[in-house]
């Protein structure tokens, strides 16, 4: 699940999952079988041990190709081999927060800026966030140690590129190669589709585009409805694919869409991302939930997206005395 904050996680999974107890995922972290650390596109996911172990040796090299591309001039000629040695040292004594490791590490003669060592540091090493951080139900700020530090285990010596490519179509294809690189933010992954194609389906888009998919996949008929779902912000199923607009419609306006000093989340309307959504609080006195649509919706869906979000109040925010939602004024 994408994490780059603490709740979208839960958000996406209680949308996705009958029953899903946000206290079980918690246990899963503080019990060091899934963890959060940056793995596709260089972004923060929170997965499996097992994933991280199979994933991040193969989008090792999205990670320092972005470094590269933002801090490279600003390493000050600084070793990477030798500032990852420097790196795992420190934070396998004591978990540190970025900025601080980079703090330590240029005292220790890495370059003189601390954004792009500590940058460094993220990129080179397979860093987790350790708990408290990202537990339902508390808080704890972004320190990092080793993943292998953190759970006794090792990086898969030998992951497996086809199976990554496989997972990534048993959730979102069918899908093109350009998708899967999407994705993944990993390159050249033509000749793995051609190996695997034996055991792929292949369909045509409306512009001829070549889609790939397994042979038994669940493909729903296109006049199959879709229930509304509140996502939370930088969900896969918006970035998991090169060509968005089966999902987002051409000309969304992202940033009439976004609300000031408020994490912005995402929600679809029959699969189409119709609105963006957050949670206003005063305390535990009361949670207003806000939606702001694109374009009207019909009374029926305005009804169905009411009674959606306010069971997403119910599972967001219990504690609340007075839970409430609000529609502004359509965008667009």
């Amino acid at each position: 699940m994408q994490a780059q904050e603490i709740m979208p996680p839960y958000y996406g999974l209680w949308s996705r999952l009958e029953g899903f107890d946000p206290h079980e995922l918690g246990r899963l972290l503080l019990e060091r079988k899934a963890v959060r650390l940056w793995l596709m596109r260089g972004t923060i996911h929170l997965v499996t041990v097992e994933d991280a172990l199979a994933l991040k040796p193969l989008t090792q090299v999205v990670a320092e190709r972005q470094h590269g591309g933002a801090f490279g001039r600003r390493m000050g000629g600084a070793d990477a081999a030798e500032l990852a040695k420097a790196a795992r040292t420190l934070v396998e004594a004591e978990p540190l927060g970025a900025r601080e490791l980079g703090r330590r590490l240029v005292d220790r003669g890495f370059g003189q800026d601390v954004d792009a060592i500590g940058n460094a540091a993220r990129a080179y090493l397979p860093l987790v966030q350790v708990t408290p951080r990202g537990v339902w139900g508390r808080t704890g700020r972004a320190t990092l140690t080793t993943i292998e530090s953190w759970t006794g285990r090792k990086l898969d010596a030998e992951p497996s590129i086809d199976e990554l490519v496989l997972r990534y179509l048993r959730a979102f294809g069918p899908a093109s190669v350009m998708d899967v690189q999407n994705w993944s933010g990993l390159t050249r992954l033509r000749e793995v589709v051609e190996r695997l194609r034996p055991r792929l389906v292949s369909f045509r888009d409306e512009g001829g585009k070549e889609l790939l998919d397994l042979p038994d996949a669940p493909r729903p008929d296109a006049d199959v409805p879709a229930p509304v779902r509140l996502l939370g912000e930088y969900d896969n199923v918006l970035l998991g694919h090169a060509d968005r607009r089966r999902i987002i419609p051409e000309g969304f306006p992202w940033a009439a869409m976004l609300a000031s000093g408020r994490f912005v989340n995402n929600l679809l309307v029959d699969g189409v991302l119709r609105a963006t959504w957050w949670i206003e609080r005063n305390g535990k006195t009361t949670a207003i939930l806000g939606i702001r649509p694109h374009g009207r919706l019909t009374k029926a869906e305005r009804t169905e997206v009411e009674g959606e979000a306010r069971r997403m109040l119910d599972f967001a925010a219990a504690e609340a005395e007075r839970r409430d939602v609000r529609f502004e004024e359509p965008v667009g």
